[in-house]
């Protein structure tokens, strides 16, 4: 079996091994990227829900840009929110402008009960870039 062609962003390979699980992978032309919460470096919630989503976003286009990637290159994501009702508003005001502009990734939202003290957390997977495909394209 090949090893895994992991992506860390800068500064926190720490918080990522001490919860045991890669920031992203590439394979087979794509980066598929763990879910990115609104955790500030010690791995601790931004308390107020339009900064925790804003920085959740930050913290995404870290592991984007150690890829070579953009949010451009991103073509499925994945939502998680709990109480989507009062989260998908606040989404749409803190996610970074080029984000929302189309053509649009595909998206789906879901609703759940629980994200480790967490209201938002995003999930997408990105096609990389022939100059980023790393050692397993």
């Amino acid at each position: 079996m090949a090893k895994r062609d992991v992506v860390f962003p800068a500064g926190r390979q720490d918080l990522y091994d001490k919860h045991k699980y890669s920031p992203a992978v590439r394979s087979g032309g794509f980066l598929f990227v763990s879910g990115q919460v609104g955790s500030r470096e010690d791995g601790s919630p931004e308390p107020e829900l339009e900064a925790q989503v804003a920085l959740a976003f930050r913290n995404l286009n870290a592991i984007l840009t150690a890829a070579g990637c953009t949010f451009e290159d991103v073509q499925d994501a994945t939502l998680f929110m709990i109480d989507p009702e009062k989260v998908l508003p606040v989404y749409f005001r803190a996610a970074p402008p080029e984000w929302l502009e189309s053509p649009y990734a595909t998206l789906t939202a879901v609703g759940v009960t629980w994200l480790s003290g967490f209201q938002f957390e995003i999930k997408v997977i990105a096609k990389l870039p022939p100059e980023s495909r790393g050692t397993s394209a």
